[in-house]
């Protein structure tokens, strides 16, 4: 039996949490928070909580990583590698952000779940099908660029999710991230900054769209459907070879060239357990972002900011959002996975590209990772 801890005490974590304890094949043995433990009475066996990673390392065979949160996430990773355990996270904000200074440091993988697991995992299937995918396409029902607080808190209650949380779904953050992870780790392009993200309540239809497009690019793309009719899930829009049309004809594909494979549904931390077990049976990591990364996702004012002003936490904020865009194209940006705790130094104007010399950012590991990052892509 596996010896499984897991790394934070949020919606994702709690679902897991309660999925282990009940696995005949793993033993949950530590949940790691940063909150005092008394208190948490919301967290299920709330008996093996504990603020010491140590004793999550000492007692476990693999540790699930899903706090969300990039800064604190690459402490703890880079200590967890270095004690050579392996890793699962469904955080792809970290991921986008220091993912690529830990891909070649040992065993650590996204998980199966959130979109871009789901994506990685359509993508297997594709190419052992055959398929010459074209478009890595995400569903999205919902977005507004510059939501309200009131709205926000709103849904935020009814949902059952944080305030940033939400504000991160609806104002496209949390697609843009979940997207550049797609990119970077199945070897992909963009087709715009911050993507194209096409309105289409048809996966066929909206997918045909996009797959034009990235022919004309001439590589396949990341990107997304934007639909309230759609279901969250994914989907991948490929080629085949002309002596195929019959048999995709038959099976109801269509006529081609284009056929689109969908899944429409992500279960999240219900998946994460596939992903346990295949690190642990070897079967190699899933999806990563990638030792090059050739996509970031950069920081944009959501309205004109002052020197001064500070900025608890970028991702879910009411002042900047995310947009997937070429690291190259950018040099000098700052990921919005590192937006924690920031103080504005210069003037900037909405929809501005924020860069290092706009913003005083809090030394971290984190900060150290992402230079590292930059530079290997500077240098290639």
């Amino acid at each position: 039996m596996s010896k499984i801890s897991v790394i934070g005490t949020g919606f994702i974590a709690r679902g897991l949490i309660n999925l282990l304890h009940e696995n005949p094949k793993h033993e949950l043995i530590k949940i790691l928070t940063r909150t005092k433990i008394n208190e948490r009475v919301d967290v299920p066996y709330s008996d093996l909580l504990t603020n010491s990673l140590d004793e999550l390392i000492e007692k476990s065979d693999l540790i699930v990583e899903c706090t969300g949160d990039p800064i604190y996430a690459c402490e703890s990773i880079d200590k967890i590698m270095k004690a050579g355990i392996p890793v699962v996270t469904m955080n792809a904000e970290f991921q986008v952000t220091v993912g690529s200074f830990f891909a070649d440091k040992g065993l650590i993988s996204e998980a199966e779940g959130d979109q871009p697991g789901v994506l990685a995992m359509l993508h297997e299937e594709a190419i052992s099908m055959g398929f010459k995918p074209l478009v890595y396409g995400n569903m999205k029902g919902y977005l507004n660029l510059h939501p309200k607080l009131e709205d926000m808190e709103f849904w935020a209650d009814k949902q059952n999710y944080s305030i940033d949380m939400t504000t991160s779904f609806t104002d496209g953050t949390k697609v843009q991230i979940e997207q550049t992870l797609v990119a970077n780790g199945l070897n992909l392009g963009i087709a715009q900054q911050g993507l194209i993200g096409l309105e289409d309540d048809d996966t066929w239809h909206g997918g045909t769209m996009l797959a034009q497009k990235a022919k004309e690019l001439g590589y396949p793309i990341s990107d997304y459907l934007l639909s309230p009719k759609l279901r969250p899930g994914v989907f991948i829009v490929a080629e085949h070879t002309v002596n195929q049309a019959e048999g995709l004809r038959n099976y109801k594909m269509g006529d081609g060239p284009f056929y689109t494979l969908d899944r429409p549904y992500h279960l999240c931390y219900f998946e994460i357990i596939k992903t346990i077990d295949r690190l642990l049976e070897g079967r190699g990591v899933l999806l990563n972002n990638g030792t090059h990364p050739s996509i970031s996702t950069v920081t944009i004012a959501k309205r004109d900011l002052k020197p001064g002003e500070t900025i608890k936490k970028g991702i879910g904020s009411f002042e900047v959002r995310g947009e997937a865009a070429e690291i190259k194209k950018h040099p000098g940006h700052v990921p919005i996975g590192l937006m924690y705790d920031v103080t504005v130094r210069k003037p900037v104007v909405e929809g501005q590209i924020l860069t290092f010399d706009d913003v005083e950012i809090p030394d971290s590991l984190a900060l150290e990772a992402w230079k590292t990052i930059e530079k290997r892509v500077f240098e290639g």
